[in-house]
């Protein structure tokens, strides 16, 4: 059984998608997609049998739920930890720019050092954060620790691990 959740690599998802894989004992491939909407674009076009994962604070899982309930049942959930949140810098000497998966964006309130109100750009994922501020398009951003550390960035707070629900859909 092939799982689609959101990528690229380091998101909270896949760290989801390899546990409950393990914990089902299958040996299908785990598929990142740069949105949840793509995965489930991607699940629905495959001829092979999938469930799409998705975070249960994921901003627009309910639309994707009842637009598909002709093709789509709900079978399962995975709760876990998450990898521990941080803010993270790209060690600009200015943050003007922050990036953030909307999910998590409401951590920022719980800094209080920012100065001036830097703008917030959104991302597609923790780990989509975590590479725009590596190549320099935002200053900062909120993201994972793993996906913190793939990219070289400097560990400004750590928030820690959020206890998380992860909604398992297969496709009918």
């Amino acid at each position: 059984m092939n799982i689609y959740t959101l990528g690229p690599a380091g998101t909270n998802c896949e760290k989801a998608a390899h546990q409950y894989m393990e914990k089902q004992h299958w040996s299908g491939q785990i598929n990142l997609r740069t949105t949840l909407e793509d995965a489930l674009d991607d699940l629905l076009s495959s001829p092979e049998p999938g469930v799409l994962m998705g975070c249960i604070v994921y901003p627009q899982l309910h639309e994707l739920v009842f637009r598909h309930l002709d093709c789509l049942k709900l079978v399962d959930h995975h709760l876990m930890d998450t990898h521990d949140m941080v803010f993270a810098t790209n060690q600009s000497h200015t943050i003007n720019r922050i990036g953030s998966h909307p999910a998590p964006v409401s951590l920022l309130n719980q800094l209080k050092a920012l100065g001036a109100s830097p703008d917030i750009v959104l991302c597609t994922s923790n780990s989509e954060a975590a590479l725009q501020c590596a190549q320099g398009s935002i200053d900062a951003c909120i993201t994972t620790m793993a996906a913190a550390h793939a990219n070289k960035l400097e560990i400004a707070r750590n928030f820690g691990p959020v206890p998380m629900g992860f909604s398992i859909h297969l496709k009918t």
